[in-house]
């Protein structure tokens, strides 16, 4: 993403990771990098210090902790694009994780801020292909539509499955449509694309409804 950006557009983008592990080239794009430790003592005071710097992007490397993840909310409500990582299983359970890293008592605010906020969450499974070399990512998509985000604001966070299952149109998808696509085009296997699905049964009718359309259109 970052490097999509520095390719494509005229900003000026701050980093903040732990460790550097990738060194960018200014492209169209000016890229200050800064790593934990050598450069900044922690996440929040880095972020606080890139404020003054007049950025247009941050990238956080990890948001681990309550501050960091306060601090990236503040950044993103003053305008600033704010991209970064969490540890979890899919792009629902990281809104999730964001509104649950408060007490219960801060929850309903922090809920407001993040779904007046956010974009998108992308969530990804690195794959064995077929072949037996290399892996391939199969992505889930959450963009952050106003259906999207009225439910963020009304904690019902869970209903995010569906709104990504039906999203298509708005750049959405689940994480079984990513491993189907790549199964029916053969580049991972079928045992890879169920062990790798969070809902193997879902996966398994789309599967079975995907082969008994292609038998009809045959005959």
């Amino acid at each position: 993403m970052v490097e999509f950006i520095n390719t494509t557009k005229d900003v000026h983008i701050i980093t903040i990771e732990d460790p550097i592990e990738f060194r960018f080239a200014n492209k169209k794009s000016i890229l200050t990098q800064r790593e934990l430790g050598s450069d900044t003592l922690s996440f929040p005071s880095a972020i606080k210090y890139a404020m003054r710097q007049d950025p247009d992007v941050i990238l956080i490397g990890e948001m681990r902790d309550q501050e960091t993840i306060m601090a990236a909310v503040k950044a993103a409500e003053t305008g600033h694009l704010v991209l970064s990582t969490l540890h979890t299983t899919d792009a629902v359970q990281t809104v999730g994780r964001v509104i649950n890293t408060f007490p219960p008592h801060e929850q309903e605010g922090i809920r407001h801020q993040v779904a007046n906020i956010l974009r998108g969450a992308i969530s990804q499974r690195l794959i064995p292909r077929t072949t037996g070399v290399g892996r391939l990512a199969a992505v889930e998509i959450l963009v952050s539509t106003p259906t999207a985000a009225d439910l963020i604001f009304k904690n019902q966070i869970d209903q995010l499955y569906d709104v990504i299952r039906n999203g298509a149109m708005d750049g959405m998808q689940s994480m079984n449509s990513a491993l189907f696509n790549l199964f029916q085009d053969e580049v991972i296997t079928l045992d890879d694309a169920l062990s790798y699905s969070e809902n193997p049964n879902e996966l398994q009718r789309m599967m079975r409804g995907a082969f008994h359309g292609s038998g009809s259109n045959s005959q």
